[in-house]
């Protein structure tokens, strides 16, 4: 199908900054298990939660069963353990649950009715890329140079901002104007120092949805010649809704053409495309591992599409209730609460 209008002026913009989508190595095709003489089977992780704790719960098709009385029954055992041990694990036991996973097709009958999902793991750390999608620069007002003369930018966000599907974001009383936006997380699972480009997709494990919650009112500051301050407008607890499934990176095919979205009280705020990201994954993941070792379970937020609050001079209000989805993975949901902002419509 030919690229749409729209596409190919987002193109051309990013062509003005000297950038190309796909610029230096062309995402590859992802690996397919059909090489191992198996049938590739879709399936994701998850955490649900149980009468005695947290349980691990993997999801094939639209059913989901306990990850561990799959494991024993079908002889899959090797694979058992939390989702945050399997992901930090991913080379050894991602073949094996690929294995479950095609033994489970079909088995309607150990399907678990309706599981509360929680965080599906826990991540080692959480990196975020600012300012990747240029329509997103745009309505943020950011000057960007030519791609020819930078690098990615990117950012931390704490662990101990994470929230799971449902939980609440709390909006502390001294932000004021809090915005959402929809991420496509990439989580690792190998680690790797000065990584190329065109080996980058190796060390993907897979991909989770992220919402980068932000406290636009404190992510710049007057009081320091230091203009931003990420940390206060991004870290707050509750501020990185993320789940509600892990996909494994083969089960998503190209993660360079994905569309994702965000509503508020199911009025769409944004509906954009991983192709048009400035810097692709793999150029993220190359590029942080010039500056540090990435590990498994580091988590990449890989950028926001057009529509955030701040460009539409709308922020979240008492109430709301954000709906973030990604093509391929499903739909993370997460209400507001905020006492000291007016009440909003949901």
């Amino acid at each position: 199908m030919p690229d749409s209008p729209a596409m190919l002026d987002r193109r051309a913009a990013i062509a003005g900054i000297g950038a190309a989508v796909a610029l230096g190595v062309a995402p590859q095709p992802a690996f397919s298990l059909q090489e191992v003489d198996r049938p590739m089977t879709w399936f994701a992780l998850a955490t649900r939660a149980g009468p005695d704790g947290p349980r691990p719960t993997i999801k094939v098709g639209d059913a989901f069963h306990d990850l561990h009385d799959a494991a024993a029954t079908h002889g899959f055992s090797a694979v058992a353990g939390d989702v945050t041990a399997i992901i930090r694990d991913w080379e050894e036991r991602r073949e094996g649950l690929f294995g479950l996973a095609h033994a489970l097709a079909g088995a309607s009958g150990s399907a678990l009715a309706a599981p509360r999902l929680l965080t599906p793991f826990e991540p080692r750390r959480i990196f975020g890329a600012a300012s990747n999608f240029i329509e997103h620069a745009a309505e943020m007002q950011t000057k960007l140079a030519a791609k020819a003369d930078s690098e990615p930018y990117i950012f931390l966000k704490t662990v101990e901002s994470v929230v799971g599907p449902d939980e609440t974001v709390v909006v502390p009383p001294q932000v004021s104007r809090p915005d959402w936006e929809v991420e496509l997380g990439v989580v690792l699972g190998r680690a790797g120092k000065n990584v190329a480009v065109g080996e980058a997709h190796d060390l993907i494990a897979g991909y989770t949805i992220v919402n980068d919650v932000s406290a636009r009112d404190r992510t710049r500051r007057t009081d320091f010649p230091f203009s931003h301050d990420w940390f206060r407008g991004k870290s707050f607890d509750t501020f990185t809704p993320l789940g509600p499934v892990f996909v494994p990176r083969d089960c998503l095919g190209d993660p360079h053409d994905i569309r994702l979205g965000l509503s508020v009280n199911e009025a769409s705020m944004q509906d954009g495309n991983t192709s048009e990201m400035i810097f692709n994954i793999h150029e993220q993941i190359a590029y942080l591992s010039t500056i540090l070792e990435v590990r498994a379970g580091d988590v990449i937020a890989s950028g926001t599409p057009a529509g955030v609050g701040m460009g539409r001079g709308v922020f979240l209000k008492d109430g709301d209730v954000m709906r973030a989805w990604v093509e391929g993975i499903g739909e993370l949901t997460n209400p507001v609460s905020a006492p000291h902002l007016p009440r909003g419509a949901a």
